[in-house]
Order: C-alpha cells, then structure tokens, then sequence
C-alpha cells in the first residue's frame, strides 16, 4: 500500500492541530456506566491516548478535549535527544504501525514548562470561577481539569544511571501529573528492557518511589506510580514482575508496549523486516494475554492499563474483561482520527450493558475467574 504521506510528518501535522484547537471539542457528556474512581481520581470513561503520540506535552489540553479519559503524555527524557535515524516510522495495511522513534522528544524543561504555563492557567481558570470553598467535584478533577493527565518518563540513550534519569523526571514534573509511568519497555533505546529484571526492576523503582515519597505532598498523598512493561516476556519474567509490583506495593502497570515479535497476517509483509516495535490490531492478542496472566499473577489487586490494538469499544471491553481497569489506544487513533473516541466510547457501554454489568469495575477481570 502506498503511503500517501510521511507518517512522521503526518503525526507532526495531527499533534500541532491539537494544540491549536482545531480539533473538534466533546461536549456531550460519558455514558454514566463507564465512569470510575481509580486512585481517588474520577475518570469520566476508562479510554485513554497512550504516550508517545503527545511526546512534548503541547496538545494534552486539546486530547482531552476529544473526549479521551486520560491522556498519557511522553516519553520524557531528562535532556533533549534526536531519536534515531529517519525514517523511523512505518505504516502496514494491518492497521499496524512500526517505530524506532528512540525516544526522540524536547527534554525535561520543555516539557515542564508547558506543563506549568497550562497548570497555572487551569488554577487561575478554577479561581474566577469558583472563589467560594471547592466543591467535591473540583477536588476530583485532574491536573489538567476535567481530564486525566499521565507524564510516562524515559531515560536518555547516552545515560548510564538510568534511576536518575526517572528520579529527575520524578522531582521535576510529579507537581503537574495525576500518575507518573516509568517506561521501562520501549524496544528502541538500548539496553532498557534490561530494566524489567527482578533485581534491576526492584532496585530501580525503590528509588523512584524513595524520590516521590521525600516530596511534600497534600491530603491527597503521594503521586501513583506505575511500570510500563513490553509483551516480549517469559512467565518467569512476568512472575518476577509481578512479585516487585506487589512486594513494593506498585499502583498500577501498563500492559503493554510495543513488540518486536511480528505476528500474522504482519510477518508476510517487507516492511515487517524493519527493526522497531509493532503496535496496532496485530499486537491485540499477545498483549491481552500478557494482560490476563499478570491479573491473575498480581490477583487483581494491582490497576492494570491494557494497551496494545484497541480499535473499538468491543476490544476496550475484551482488555476489561481480561482485567485491565483503564484502556489505552494509539495507532487506531492515529488511523481512525478524533470520530473513533466517542464510537469506542458507545459501543463500550453498550458492551457492558449486554454482558449485564453495571459499572466497569464489575467487569474487571471476569474472562480470569
């Protein structure tokens, strides 16, 4: 298939849209059984925009706009960097999409400051409008106002502590988030997935979690913190995770990154040869499977984010259902554009309806029992 534009530069055009406002605004309001309370923070819909498409934090206001639950923005690395060698992103008639992006992105300080020139605004925006005492509903609410805002932090290419690269990440943009990811999955960085060993993966989150924890914090407590983990593992790698996401009382992961394995009809393509991570339709399967061997292995007491092929409301119920608590879709996002939101949306509470649950939570899970 003919691609009738570069994917990055398409990707470029999609993100400025979006942080220019030129991008429709959802204003009806979620069907009222796909809302939920996740780490006493209400979320309108469970669907949210996994990172990397926000890489810089410029369009997270117009995301959120769309109608997305969450949004999810980065990678973030402490120091500005490339990526790696263009062209780095493909696209397959799958609804696939290959990276090798290498987390290419404006560094932390880019990233911080727009966070804070959008918080302030928000905080001034809450003070006109409500200068009596907050209401309950204003104290639910976001970091980034009605919507949910995730800051996923990486670490630089070139950097040999990776624990004080996400430490950095931690101290300097935890104030602007409602959860912070470490991505410690991302196929495209050398040596990261390294960081998904027991002993590597325990060491590494205490210190984060030692950062977040020596920071002030107010009645709300510390800031969730969450690993982003990729499909490409063993059981006996998804045991040991499982044991340091319970052991170091983890709040949540992220199931998951993109593979490097490429499973049919893909792996008949030419461009499967290309090195990168797949992301898309074909990564549906194996990334729900991951999804349901760690709910069972973390015995759901652990919020699981599944991502990986989300295209429709069926698939976001098929990943609840296998226990993820929120939902994460990119590539079909950037295939189906802004319409697909509020489809997903619909068909997911008609899924739930169907089944005969009245709330997500009802259904976490159920495919594991």
């Amino acid at each position: 298939m003919k691609q009738l534009s570069d994917p990055e530069v398409a990707h470029r055009l999609a993100v400025s849209a979006a942080a220019r406002g030129w991008i429709p605004r959802e204003k009806r309001p979620d069907p009222s059984n796909i809302g939920l309370e996740v780490w006493g923070r209400k979320f309108s819909n469970p669907i949210g925009l996994a990172a990397g498409f926000d890489k810089n934090a410029e369009a997270f206001d117009g995301l959120l706009g769309l109608g997305f639950g969450f949004v999810e923005v980065g990678s973030v690395t402490p120091v500005p960097q490339e990526g790696n060698p263009k062209p780095r992103i493909f696209r397959l008639p799958e609804g696939a999409i290959i990276n090798r992006c290498g987390f290419n992105g404006e560094g932390i300080v880019a990233v911080a400051k727009r966070l804070g020139a959008q918080h302030a605004k928000r905080k001034l925006d809450e003070t006109s409008r409500n200068s009596s005492s907050p209401t309950d509903e204003a104290k639910h609410k976001g970091k980034a106002g009605p919507g949910i805002l995730g800051v996923n932090l990486g670490k630089n290419k070139t950097s040999e502590d990776a624990a004080a690269d996400y430490v950095q990440g931690v101290h300097t943009l935890s104030q602007y988030a409602d959860y912070l990811v470490i991505n410690v999955s991302s196929p495209n960085t050398p040596g990261l997935r390294m960081l998904q060993g027991r002993k590597q993966l325990e060491d590494l989150v205490k210190k984060v979690q030692a950062a977040r924890d020596e920071m002030q914090w107010g009645e709300e407590g510390p800031l969730p913190l969450l690993v982003k983990i990729a499909p490409d593992l063993s059981k006996e790698d998804l045991e040991d995770i499982a044991a340091v996401a319970l052991a170091l009382c983890l709040d949540g992961l992220i199931i998951s990154n993109t593979t490097v394995s490429r499973p049919d009809p893909v792996s008949k393509n030419p461009v499967a040869r290309e090195v990168g991570g797949l992301s898309g339709k074909p990564l549906f399967n194996l990334s729900t499977n991951i999804l349901k061997e760690m709910y069972v292995l973390t015995k759901g007491k652990i919020p699981l984010i599944g991502c990986g092929g989300v295209s429709s409301g069926g698939d976001a119920c098929q990943k609840i259902r296998a226990g993820a608590t929120l939902v994460q879709l990119y590539t079909a996002f950037g295939y189906g554009g802004p319409a697909l939101i509020p489809q997903i949306k619909a068909e997911l509470a008609e899924c739930l309806e169907r089944d005969g649950f009245k709330s997500i939570t009802e259904a976490v899970g159920v495919d594991c029992r």
